[in-house]
């Protein structure tokens, strides 16, 4: 079968480094602490999207908001 440019590949899910639940006993110190870095960054980037989407929904409460 040739090769066809023309087809998509899949993209694949990259590796998750850490899973929620996962069994943490076969961790070494150093691999729980990547891992606390890792959830400490994803953790700022969730509370800066639900800082960007609050201040997005108090600017469209103000533009809708009925005026007297």
């Amino acid at each position: 079968m040739a090769f066809d440019p023309t087809l998509e590949e899949t993209p694949r899910k990259p590796d998750l480094l850490h899973e929620v639940g996962r069994d943490l006993a076969t961790l070494s110190v150093d691999e729980i602490n990547e891992r606390i870095a890792v959830l400490l960054g994803e953790i700022e980037r969730l509370r800066e999207a639900r800082t960007k989407k609050e201040a997005s929904k108090s600017a469209a409460d103000a533009f809708f908001k009925a005026k007297p």
